[in-house]
């Protein structure tokens, strides 16, 4: 696994520039390819009692807006990476989301982050988190809220016996092979030996691969599963968390579990969640 192509998702609402330096150091770390994607939708919600000519007229106005955006932005990407033969620019007037999951087919790697305050949970203006990681076929990485250069020098693996983990190991390999140390942390949900024995595998394998491993198993303080992943990770003063994304189908709509939704909000870290 080696990332050729990283695509780094924009908010339609907040500065390009801090997430397109973001990304562009890890694109150099890995010589990889980099694409920028933005999207948004426009909305004419509007009350029952307004005339459907009005409504289209919202809808007009709101659309130009999104596109005058979509051109600042734009300028925004020209101005950090217009001498960067190996950038590219994409746009949309759409689902954020569904943008960012269809144009990850030409990517190895998504990159995210905290949405603009103003817009935070708007997703007709920014990404869906949990839907973006079950929906892309792509890993992604969430940059920590304060878009802080990644190192990636101490890696903590959220480890947990099941698919989702499987793949996000595999997944974030080129970030585990660069790390100075890397731990397998695992709760112990399925009992203290069966997780030490997983852990332990799961050690031997990255070890085969030329990572520097090693293996934690937490012990019973008291904590919940995603409460002891990132007082682990504080403690040991962990770059980035790599996890599975483990979600389930709750009628049309994805639930996550307790975990997975700790490490989406520990934004004190970078997060590389995969499913």
């Amino acid at each position: 696994m080696i990332y050729t192509t990283i695509l780094v998702q924009l908010d339609i609402d907040a500065p390009a520039t801090p997430r397109l330096i973001f990304a562009q150091e890890i694109a150099r770390k890995f010589e990889a390819d980099l694409i920028a994607v933005t999207a948004g939708e426009a909305s004419a919600l509007m009350s029952p009692s307004e005339s459907s000519l009005a409504a289209a007229e919202v809808l007009r106005q709101r659309t130009l807006e999104l596109e005058d955006r979509i051109k600042a932005l734009k300028e925004e990407f020209l101005a950090v990476l217009g001498n960067n033969g190996r950038a590219s620019w994409r746009a949309e007037l759409g689902d954020p989301t569904r943008a960012v999951a269809l144009h990850a087919r030409a990517a190895d790697l998504v990159i995210t982050g905290a949405p603009f305050a103003a817009t935070a949970g708007d997703f007709q203006r920014t990404v869906d988190p949990g839907a973006l990681i079950l929906s892309a076929g792509r890993p992604v990485l969430f940059a920590a809220d304060d878009l802080r250069a990644f190192k990636g020098e101490r890696v903590m693996v959220a480890w947990k016996d099941c698919r989702e983990s499987r793949r996000a190991v595999v997944d974030a390999m080129p970030f585990l092979r660069n790390a100075k140390e890397v731990t397998v942390f695992s709760a112990a949900e399925e009992g203290k030996a069966a997780a030490r024995d997983g852990a332990a595998d799961v050690v031997r394998f990255l070890m085969k691969h030329g990572v520097k491993a090693t293996s934690q198993v937490m012990e019973g303080d008291g904590l919940s599963a995603g409460e002891s992943i990132t007082v682990e990770a504080d403690h040991i003063g962990a770059d980035l968390i790599v996890a599975g994304g483990y979600g389930h189908s709750r009628f049309r709509e994805w639930a996550f579990g307790g975990a997975t939704r700790s490490i989406l909000h520990a934004g004190s870290f970078h997060r590389l969640l995969s499913n």
